[in-house]
C-alpha cells in the first residue's frame, strides 16, 4: 500500500440535483421522484402551450405583426386571465426555482427566468389597469412554454437522482435466523443484538457482522472489499454484514449491528462524500447568472438614464421593461437541453449511461484515473488462465478433465474455476471415488482406475518433485499441479484474467497525458503483477473503502481533476468523492447509483468515448450559448435606445423576429452534434 498525507480538496457536487436533475431528498425513492417531475412538467408544458395558443391570437401587437385585427369585447382582461393561469401554473417551478437559488445564494437559470416573466406580468398587468403601453402577455407565456419544454427534454434525457444508500441498505437480508438454544427463530434485522448468535445457511447474505462460532466455509466479498477471491473462514474468523456465504452452513455471534456495521459506516462515507463536494453550477446555469446581472444592470440603468434626460417615467419604463425581457433569450431555454438530449442518446448508444449532467459535461477536463481492479480491469471472476500437459501419457484436457472430478463437489475457489473451464470446453466430468483431503495441501481420488492429485507448490516441494519452468507465467496467478499415479502430469493456472480491453485503453489514456492509478482490495502481489502488466503510473493494493476516497481527495489536493471507476460496494464513496464517478454496469447496483456515469458494456475503453463526447458536447454547448446569447448584444442596446437619436427603438415585435431566428439556428446547430459524435 502506498502511503501519503491526505487533504480535503474537492471541487463538484455530484449530489447537487439542482433543477435540471431532479432534487431528491435523502430517504426518497429518487428514479419514483424523478419520474414525477419529468410528468409534472410535461403537463404543465402541454396546459400552458394550449392556454399559450388564445394568448398569441389575441395579442394586439402579434396581430399588428401579421397585419389582421381580432378583438374580443374586454380583450385585454381575457390575455391578463390566461396570461396570469400560465405565470402562475405554467411558471411555478421557475419561480420556485428561484427563491431557491437566492437562498443558496447562487442565481442561475431560474432567476434569469422568473426575472423576466415577472417583469412582463407585472409590467403587462399595469398596462391593462391604466397604465400606458403595449403589453407582453405573449411574450411572457411563450418564453415559459419553451423554457417548460427545454427542462422537460432535458430531464427525459438524463437519468434520475442517486438512490445509492436505499440500494447500501437493501444489501442486507430482511430477516435473521437466531438460535435459541436448539431452536431457530426467523427475527427482522432491526431485532438483533450484539451477542445473539446466528445461523446462516449456504448462499445466505450475512445479516450482520459476526465472529464464527460454528463451521466453516468460503464467502464471497468481493462487492464488499474488493478481494477477487471467495475467502475461507472457520471458528473466530469474522463475518462481514451484506457478504454471501458459500456452501457451508455457519453459526455466529454478532458482533456489530445498525450503525457500527461495515456496511453502515461505508453508507456514511458516501454521504460525507456527496455532502462535502463543494457547489459546481452546470454550464447554462453559470451562463444565466451573467445574463441576470447584465439585464439588472442594463435595465436600471436604462430607466435611469431616460429619467435623467428628462423622459416621462412611462417611457423610461417601457424601455426597461423591453430590455430585461428581451435579455432572457427563449433560445438559451433550448440552447443546452437539447444538446444535452442528443448527447445522452448517442453516448447510450455507445454504451455511456449518463446520469449527471455536470460531469458529463466536465468529463473534458480529466487528468488523473482511479481504476478499481476486480471486475473492471479485470474480469472479476477466478478462472483458469491456462492448463499444460508435462506427460507424454496425457494431452492437457485430458489432464483438466481428469482433475475436474476431483472439483466437481468443493466450493473452493479454484474448483469453481475448473469446472467453469470443463463447462465451457463442453467436456463430461467423471465421477470420483474414494475422495481424500491431503491437509492444507490438496484433494486425492480414485478416477476411471486411475489415482489423480490435484495439489499446492507445497506437496510438489515436500515430494521434492521439480517444478516445471513454464509453471508460473505472473505473479497475478494461483497454479495447482495434478499427478496421475504418482507421477507429475500437469498443472493449471487460475487468476482473476485481465480485460482484453484493458491494455489499449490504458496506452491511449496515457496518449492523451491522463495518469492512470489502481486502487484494489487485492493483495500486494496481485496488484504489483497487473500494475506491471498494464504498465499503469502507480497503484494501491489492500485499500479499504475509507482509504479510497482519500487516494481520490489526495490526488484532488494536488490539482488533478479526478474520474474513479468501479463496480463495488467499496467503490460507492470513491465514486461519490471523484470530479467524475464511473461505474462499470456489470457490477453492483450501489456503484452505479453513486456515479455520475455507468459504462454498460464494462469496457475501460468506453471511458476514451466519454471524454471525447464530453468535449464535443462542451464545443456544441458554448456554440449554442453564443448564438441564443449572440442576438442579446445587439438587441439590449437597440431596446435601451441607443439609436433613439436617430429615430430607432427597438420595439418587441422586432425583438421576437431576432428572437424566433436565434431559437431555430440553436435547434439545428444542436442536431449537428450528432454527426460529430458518430464520426468520432
Amino acid at each position: 500500500m502506498e502511503h501519503s498525507k491526505h487533504q480535503d480538496h474537492s471541487k463538484m457536487d455530484h449530489s447537487k440535483m439542482n433543477h435540471d436533475h431532479g432534487a431528491t431528498p435523502m430517504g426518497m425513492p429518487g428514479h419514483d421522484h424523478h419520474k414525477m417531475m419529468i410528468e409534472d412538467f410535461k403537463k404543465r408544458f402541454w396546459l400552458s402551450t394550449l392556454i399559450t395558443i388564445p394568448i398569441l391570437i389575441f395579442s394586439p401587437m402579434i396581430q399588428g405583426f401579421f397585419g389582421y385585427e381580432l378583438l374580443l369585447p374586454g380583450n385585454p382582461y381575457i390575455l391578463f386571465a390566461l396570461s396570469t393561469i400560465v405565470y402562475f401554473w405554467g411558471g411555478w417551478p421557475f419561480l420556485k426555482g428561484f427563491y431557491n437559488e437566492v437562498k443558496s445564494k447562487g442565481p442561475g437559470m431560474m432567476t434569469l427566468i422568473s426575472m423576466a416573466i415577472s417583469v412582463a406580468y407585472f409590467y403587462s398587468t399595469a398596462t391593462v389597469f391604466g397604465l400606458n403601453g403595449e403589453d407582453f402577455f405573449w411574450e411572457l407565456s411563450t418564453l415559459i412554454v419553451i423554457m417548460l419544454l427545454g427542462h422537460w427534454l432535458e430531464m427525459k434525457s438524463v437519468l434520475g437522482a442517486s438512490k445509492a444508500l436505499q440500494l447500501l441498505v437493501s444489501m442486507m437480508p430482511a430477516e435473521a435466523h437466531r438460535m435459541n438454544g436448539d431452536v431457530v427463530e426467523d427475527i427482522e434485522l432491526k431485532d438483533l443484538q450484539m451477542g445473539d448468535i446466528i445461523l446462516i445457511k449456504s448462499g445466505e447474505k450475512v445479516p450482520a457482522d459476526a465472529i464464527i462460532v460454528e463451521g466453516e466455509s468460503y464467502l464471497n466479498e468481493s462487492m464488499l472489499t474488493g478481494e477477487s477471491k471467495p475467502v475461507k473462514k472457520g471458528v473466530e474468523n469474522k463475518l462481514i454484514g451484506g457478504s454471501i456465504n458459500g456452501n457451508g452452513s455457519l453459526k455466529a455471534k454478532v458482533l456489530h449491528t445498525g450503525k457500527d456495521s461495515y456496511l453502515n459506516k461505508v453508507i456514511k462515507l458516501v454521504e460525507e462524500a456527496q455532502k462535502s463536494k463543494s457547489k459546481m453550477q452546470n454550464l447554462s446555469d453559470r451562463a444565466a447568472k451573467w445574463l441576470t446581472y447584465i439585464a439588472l444592470a442594463i435595465g436600471f440603468g436604462t430607466l435611469a438614464i431616460w429619467l435623467i434626460a428628462g423622459f416621462p417615467f412611462v417611457f423610461a419604463l417601457e424601455r426597461m421593461v423591453t430590455v430585461m425581457v428581451i435579455a432572457c433569450p427563449h433560445a438559451l431555454g433550448l440552447a443546452i437541453p437539447l444538446v444535452v438530449a442528443i448527447s445522452t442518446a448517442v453516448s447510450a448508444q455507445n454504451g455511456l449511461l449518463i446520469r449527471n449532467r455536470t460531469a458529463f459535461e466536465e468529463s473534458r477536463k480529466i487528468s488523473a484515473l482511479v481504476f478499481d481492479k476486480t471486475g473492471t480491469l479485470t474480469k472479476g471472476d477466478f478462472g483458469v488462465t491456462r492448463f499444460e500437459s508435462v506427460s507424454e501419457k496425457y494431452d492437457k484436457n485430458e489432464v483438466l478433465r481428469l482433475a475436474s472430478a476431483l472439483e466437481q463437489s468443493s466450493e473452493h475457489p479454484i474448483a469453481v474455476g475448473v469446472i467453469k473451464k470443463i463447462k465451457e470446453l463442453k467436456t463430461a466430468i467423471p465421477n470420483a471415488e474414494s475422495f481424500n483431503a491431503i491437509t492444507g495441501k490438496g484433494v486425492e481420488a480414485k478416477v476411471e482406475g486411475t489415482d489423480v492429485k490435484v495439489v499446492s507448490p507445497g506437496y510438489l516441494k515436500d515430494k521434492s518433485i521439480d517444478i516445471p519452468e513454464n509453471a508460473y507465467s505472473s505473479a497475478a496467478e494461483t497454479v495447482v499441479f495434478v499427478i496421475i499415479d504418482d507421477a507429475l502430469a500437469g498443472f493449471i493456472a487460475l487468476a482473476d484474467e485481465i480485460r482484453p480491453e484493458s491494455q489499449e485503453a490504458i496506452s491511449k489514456f496515457k496518449k492523451l497525458g491522463i495518469k492512470v492509478m489502481m486502487a484494489t482490495g487485492d493483495n500486494e502481489v496481485v496488484a504489483k503483477a497487473v500494475s506491471d502488466e498494464l504498465g499503469l503510473d502507480g497503484y494501491y493494493s489492500e485499500v479499504l473503502p475509507h482509504q479510497k476516497v482519500e487516494i481520490v481527495k489526495e490526488l484532488q489536493s494536488k490539482g488533478e481533476f479526478v474520474a474513479m471507476t468501479g463496480d463495488g460496494v467499496n467503490d460507492a464513496p470513491a465514486l461519490a468523492q471523484a470530479n467524475v464517478g464511473i461505474a462499470v454496469g456489470s457490477g453492483t447496483d450501489v456503484a452505479a447509483e453513486t456515479a455520475d456515469i455507468i459504462l454498460v458494456n464494462s469496457n475501460p475503453q468506453d471511458i476514451l468515448n466519454l471524454i471525447i463526447f464530453g468535449k464535443a458536447t462542451y464545443k456544441k454547448m458554448i456554440q449554442n450559448l453564443i448564438w441564443a446569447t449572440g442576438y442579446n448584444v445587439v438587441a439590449i442596446p437597440l431596446a435601451a435606445g441607443a439609436l433613439y437619436s436617430a429615430g430607432f427603438v427597438l420595439g418587441p415585435a422586432v425583438g421576437a423576429v431576432f428572437m424566433s431566428l436565434s431559437t431555430i439556428i440553436v435547434a439545428v446547430n444542436a442536431q449537428l452534434l450528432k454527426r460529430e459524435m458518430k464520426k468520432k
